[in-house]
């Protein structure tokens, strides 16, 4: 169940039980082939991505910057704001992901306001790391 996988997420770690299986229930789960772009680098983001297993590599100007794997997760931009990627993530291996869109993000705001709040706050905690 996906909502077993997605409370082990830093991302989701303050929402509620109710509120993980709202967000579970907007979520896909997509296999992906080693070597496919998962985000480009200047492309508008639409997606959140959580791996759940295999690798992949993220470059930044053509440039190598790190490698994710299992519990790792990237896109959360997208989820709040039409912007553009500021990297390319690629598989590195065969891959199985947790995939959110910015649209199914947006359809929990009527059911689970706190949710957009929640995410908002880890975004900003996120930045502000990478800063």
């Amino acid at each position: 169940m996906i909502k077993e996988r997605l409370k082990d997420v830093p991302f989701f770690s303050s929402l509620s039980k109710k509120e993980l299986k709202a967000v579970s229930q907007q979520t896909d789960e997509l296999d992906v082939p080693e070597g496919k772009a998962l985000a480009e680098e200047g492309d508008f983001g639409h997606e959140f991505f959580v791996i759940e297993s295999g690798t992949a590599e993220v470059t930044r100007s053509g440039e190598h910057v790190a490698d994710l794997g299992p519990g790792d997760f990237f896109g959360e931009m997208a989820l709040l704001d039409a912007d553009r990627r500021n990297a390319t993530v690629r598989a590195t291996s065969p891959m199985t992901v947790i995939v959110m869109t910015r649209q199914s993000f947006r359809a929990l705001d009527s059911h689970e306001p706190g949710i957009h709040d929640a995410v908002a706050k880890e975004i900003s905690k996120r930045q502000a790391q990478v800063s």
